[in-house]
């Protein structure tokens, strides 16, 4: 599906600004949804004269009107006088007989989107949010529902005057972020709580709170339940009474209570604000599992780390003490390939997640090749061109192991005994990393490849374990040119999404 950026891109003429500003707004597309109780649209003027959907959110507590997404369909001419009421006006159009879609029939309401810029100065219209709500809906009438209507009104009321979403902290869309349907307490400009969900009292209770919020300063609430504490946020009075849009963690009783709070303006007036809460003790409670096992997961890639350096270096003692030269030779490159493997694992020690960089793995491979370089008098000059990206650990290994095969062959073999340029060349798209080892050496023996262990592994490694190909074949330096090609959207299903190039 096309992203917002995308379809604005293409179809419209909004400028930077405006397509951010669009964006921020969507990331609390939901909330609004969940406390209207209707399926809400957001829709830009094309350049054709036209809107088009670019954004859709179906309500959590009540049923939806559209049994498909609307995401790139353009506005039905019926609803577009309405629409362009809102643009023209700045004002809420609704709709005052039911507006239909596909036999569901249903009230619109249209509010236009405008912005504040950096110099405090309104700017727009220059798209619409559609409000959905179903003529059959029976929460209409319920205290909750009444509540999440006209919260959802004041929001609306607020996105026509770019006052909504806040242009600093408390937006939606993150972790543990309060949703509707978690908890919501309405504030009054005294800080007075005139209502609050079942599910912010249920909370509060769990917090030591036994009375009921309505009708108390919900500052002195949130105070009485951290009493006693030292690191609490100088701010949090403040939010309690809905005065700063801001998200704040209060810890009590064991357990974990998120706060969000969105002050409501009126003609340039603060007549009140709301408080999201919702108890992420579980959220908190598996991140710090996740960041134990993290801890956990880089020290074993430290210790195997470890270990396999303590094999490449027996390796290393036995090929020194041993007397034939091809049991010298066989022991170093298994000594380079235990350290090829090595250097992937301590990547993986010192980073957060499973992702390595790999060009920084690469670079130490071509110090083996180096070290090989030395070990036979030979003068080889080393140059890389390209990223390779980031790549899931368990492809960054045999790609890592695969390649150091193919550079010490080109300097132990190609360019045994002389000077030459050995030249890795990779290029990242979407599709396939491809990589190009191309030395300055004697060639391939009868221009043909060998059969012996080393091509033995590369193959296995890059097209069994990478589902890949590799080509081995001359070079127009007269060398040998191995070609490499690694399919990403094969590692991308059998894996997880792969990581982008960094640029």
């Amino acid at each position: 599906m096309a992203s917002l950026r995308n379809l604005a891109t293409k179809y419209s003429n909004l400028d930077e600004a405006e397509i951010e500003w669009l964006e921020t707004l969507v990331l609390d597309w939901q909330l609004l949804a969940d406390l209207a109780l209707s399926d809400v649209v957001l829709w830009i003027p094309t350049k054709e004269d036209g809107y088009l959907a670019v954004a859709h959110a179906r309500p959590a507590g009540s049923v939806t009107l559209f049994y498909r997404d609307v995401i790139g369909d353009f506005l039905r001419p019926e609803w577009r006088e309405l629409v362009d009421e809102a643009m023209e006006t700045r004002q809420p159009a609704v709709s005052t007989s039911p507006a239909w879609y596909e036999e569901n029939p249903m009230r619109l309401a249209a509010y236009s989107v405008s912005r504040v810029d950096e110099h405090d100065e309104l700017k727009g219209p220059f798209a619409v949010v559609t409000v959905h709500t179903s003529i059959g809906d029976t929460q209409r009438a319920s205290r909750i529902g009444a509540a999440f209507r006209e919260v959802a009104q004041d929001l609306s009321a607020m996105i026509q005057f770019g006052l909504f979403p806040s242009k600093v902290s408390g937006r939606g869309g993150e972790q543990g972020s309060p949703r509707a349907s978690d908890g919501l307490v309405r504030i009054n400009p005294e800080g007075i709580a005139t209502f609050a969900s079942p599910n912010t009292q249920s909370i509060f209770s769990s917090l030591g709170y036994r009375d009921e919020i309505e009708g108390e300063n919900f500052a002195e609430v949130v105070a009485e339940v951290v009493a006693g504490q030292f690191d609490t946020n100088e701010s949090l009075p403040l939010i309690a009474q809905g005065k700063i849009a801001k998200r704040v963690e209060i810890d009590a009783r064991g357990r974990t209570v998120t706060l969000r709070s969105i002050p409501v303006i009126r003609d340039g007036v603060r007549i009140g604000g709301i408080v999201l809460t919702r108890d992420v003790t579980e959220l908190r409670q598996q991140a710090q599992e996740l960041i134990t096992k993290d801890a956990t997961i880089r020290e074993i890639h430290h210790r195997v780390k470890n270990n396999l350096q303590t094999v490449a270096s027996l390796l290393r003692v036995q090929a020194r003490r041993a007397r034939s030269e091809e049991a010298k030779e066989v022991l170093g490159q298994a000594m380079r390939r235990v350290a090829a493997i090595a250097v992937v694992h301590d990547t993986l020690s010192t980073g957060l997640s499973q992702i390595v960089d790999f060009d920084v793995v690469f670079d130490r491979v071509l110090g083996l090749a180096a070290e090989v370089a030395s070990l036979h008098n030979t003068t080889v000059h080393l140059h890389r061109d390209g990223k390779f990206g980031e790549l899931p650990s368990e492809y960054a290994t045999p790609l890592a192991l695969a390649l150091t095969e193919i550079v010490t062959n080109a300097v132990e073999h190609g360019l045994a005994g002389r000077e030459g340029d050995v030249s890795i060349r990779a290029n990242r798209t979407d599709e396939r990393l491809t990589v190009e080892v191309i030395d300055t050496g004697a060639g391939l023996p009868d221009g043909a490849v060998g059969d012996g262990l080393g091509t033995q592994i590369v193959r296995t490694l890059i097209e069994g374990e990478l589902g890949g190909s590799i080509v081995w074949g001359p070079a127009e330096s007269g060398g040998t040119k191995v070609a490499v090609a690694v399919p990403l959207h094969w590692i991308s299903a059998q894996t997880r999404e792969i990581p982008r190039i960094n640029v």
